[in-house]
């Protein structure tokens, strides 16, 4: 069995010396955070905070900090769960080993909701503005909840059965919110609270919504699982944690809540006001601008005795949001196959971002008489990928046909790259979406939400011999200077200012018909150096800075029955646009506040 509530989880991995309590007072401004990013970043233990500046709560951060703490704290029931994935990727799994499911059937039984009358939640009651006001970067627009577990209702079909819990941004102070009655809500597209509030304003009724935060970890893995629609994130949270989820139900119209968690606060959104929320340092690794959303009336604000606060950082990749990302591919990684037929992996890479990348193999079956030469049924798959979930907020999406890549490592990115760039053929294996959606918190596009998308897939034999080195006599447009190597077929190249050359189209035209050094990719930055000194560099500036249908250029270009072509060298520009949002920096006070406390007899010496 796991953990019943928080306060378990952190005495056990302090006993296991997973866990440092730091004593001296933390300013949860800006502080907090830094401490934060770096002990992740030293693969550190968690970290308890017995005195917060501000407040009578202490905090915890980095539970899930390296992805062997996060095995260990689900230790015992990851294994169920899985077994339960298995029997639903291949039923004759129950079949062959029934001993398993035997063992599976248990963990069924936990997955759903028991109701209760009371719980330690509603022990006392405070108000929003005694809550750690946890802030990570220097120009958020407030305190913000890192890890909410955000409750919600379908109007058309009430209950728990029909339930959401997703973990999107609340705000809790700033702006123009009402000190201590208001509160931010925001949620990206294409997720389930979105349906949730569409169908309260389609009848009319009022839109309630309880926030959850601590509680049993394993409500925070739960609320973020890509669940499928109509699946409740408590039956997989009652799995994971091999006990039911225990849900209070005053029987008084309000929502339940959920009995273990540390705090709840409960409210209904206001149907005839929205406030600029943000801006938030976001996970993209630069900030999302303020805009309007949902705005929260504040009801009431529980808690437990014990209760702790637990937050986290996101920033650019990686954070500890990271290891959630591990843990999510490391569960339902095998259900993939069983739900796109023909694919037989799927990648989000975390160093660009998640949503801005996807790397795909899947299959060629259409004509399996001939010798294949190029892609057929990728294409199918990829509009199939681009229509699930959060992977449809993908803006490039690579897909390599695993009949000739059965030995393919999809987590071996440079081997991808490799393995697609010698074969693709820009002439045919470019597919634009144009005009179409792209994550809230992406702002490479031409407004919010708004962006396009372009598939590029690979198949049939090896077309060219990637370059491995920038040739000595390379000639490169006027203005395209400190050519580097990102990776064999890659060439990263510095260019003037976006705002200085408007026209891409213009400058490749003069490029000529052929590849430039041979190579199949140009990428135009605005710092060379920084792109190609690694692959994380590289994924994420090419990735995050870029919107395919304006930023994708190529020497030799072409349009023909309204396909998009290029006969020589495909060249992205990731450089730094007007209407892009400021990156991420830490501010430099707290940066020497945290170094103090990382000298020889502060509390962080020899963690960071």
């Amino acid at each position: 069995m796991s953990y019943r509530s928080l306060r378990e989880c952190v005495d056990d991995l302090a006993a296991t010396g997973q866990l440092v309590t730091i004593d001296q007072e933390i300013d949860p401004r800006l502080e907090a955070a830094e401490i934060q990013r770096r002990v992740f970043a030293a693969g550190g233990p968690a970290i308890y905070f017995a005195r917060v500046r501000g407040t009578s709560f202490p905090m915890v951060s980095n539970l899930f900090g390296t992805i062997d703490r996060a095995r260990f704290i689900f230790r015992h029931t990851l294994d169920g769960v899985r077994r339960l994935i298995a029997m639903k990727a291949d039923p004759e799994v129950a079949l062959r080993h029934p001993l398993r499911a035997l063992a599976a059937t248990g963990t069924a039984l936990a997955m759903r909701p028991r109701r209760v009358r009371n719980g330690p939640v509603l022990t006392h009651q405070t108000t929003i503005g005694q809550l750690p006001q946890q802030q990570s970067w220097p120009d958020d627009g407030g305190a913000f909840i890192m890890l909410p577990q955000v409750y919600t209702e379908d109007a058309d079909r009430p209950g728990m059965a029909h339930s959401n819990l997703g973990m999107y941004r609340i705000q809790l102070s700033g702006g123009r919110y009402e000190a201590n009655r208001e509160i931010g809500l925001h949620y990206q597209i294409h997720r389930g609270i979105g349906v949730h509030h569409a169908a309260a304003l389609k009848r009319g009724v009022p839109f309630r919504v309880n926030v959850f935060v601590g509680g049993p970890p394993a409500m925070n893995l739960a609320a973020v699982m890509p669940l499928p629609e109509g699946l409740s994130e408590l039956r997989f949270a009652g799995a994971l944690m091999g006990r039911r989820v225990r849900m209070i139900d005053r029987g008084d119209g309000t929502l339940p809540i959920h009995a273990d968690a540390d705090f709840c606060i409960t409210g209904t959104v206001d149907p005839h006001k929205q406030l600029p929320e943000g801006p938030f340092g976001d996970h993209l690794g630069y900030y999302s601008l303020a805009h309007d959303f949902p705005v929260l009336r504040v009801e009431h604000v529980y808690h437990r005795s014990d209760a702790i606060w637990p937050f986290t950082v996101v920033g650019r990749p990686p954070q500890e949001d990271t290891i959630f990302g591990e843990l999510i591919h490391d569960l339902t990684g095998p259900l993939i196959p069983t739900v796109i037929p023909g694919v037989k992996a799927v990648h989000a890479v975390d160093a660009a971002g998640v949503h801005p990348l996807l790397l795909a193999i899947g299959s060629e079956r259409y004509t399996p008489y001939a010798r294949l030469e190029r892609p057929q049924e990728l294409l199918t798959q990829a509009n199939a990928i681009l229509g699930q979930g959060q992977l449809s907020l993908a803006k490039y999406l690579w897909i390599a046909a695993a009949d000739e890549a059965a030995r393919l490592d999809i987590h071996d990115i440079p081997a991808f790259f490799a393995y697609m760039l010698a074969r693709v053929d820009w002439t045919r294996d470019l597919h634009f979406q144009t005009a179409t959606t792209i994550d809230t918190l992406d702002y490479s596009g031409s407004g919010l939400n708004e962006g396009s998308k372009v598939v590029i897939a690979a198949a049939g034999p090896v077309r060219r011999t990637l370059p491995n080195e920038v040739p000595s006599d390379l000639k490169l447009p006027p203005g395209w200077t400190e050519p580097r190597l990102a990776m064999p077929g890659v060439l990263v190249v510095r260019g003037p200012a976006a705002a200085e050359v408007s026209n891409l189209e213009a400058t490749c035209g003069d490029m000529g018909p052929r590849e430039i050094g041979g190579f199949p990719l140009v990428v135009v930055v605005d710092d060379s150096q920084f792109a190609a000194a690694s692959l994380a560099n590289f994924l994420w500036v090419t990735f995050t800075r870029s919107n395919p249908a304006a930023d994708i250029g190529g020497s030799g270009a072409f349009v023909r029955q309204k396909h998009w072509g290029c006969t020589g060298s495909l060249v992205i520009d990731a450089r730094r646009k007007p209407h892009h949002a400021p990156p991420l920096e830490p501010d430099a006070e707290t940066v020497r506040r945290v170094d103090q406390l990382a000298a020889r007899g502060g509390p962080l010496h020899g963690i960071i």
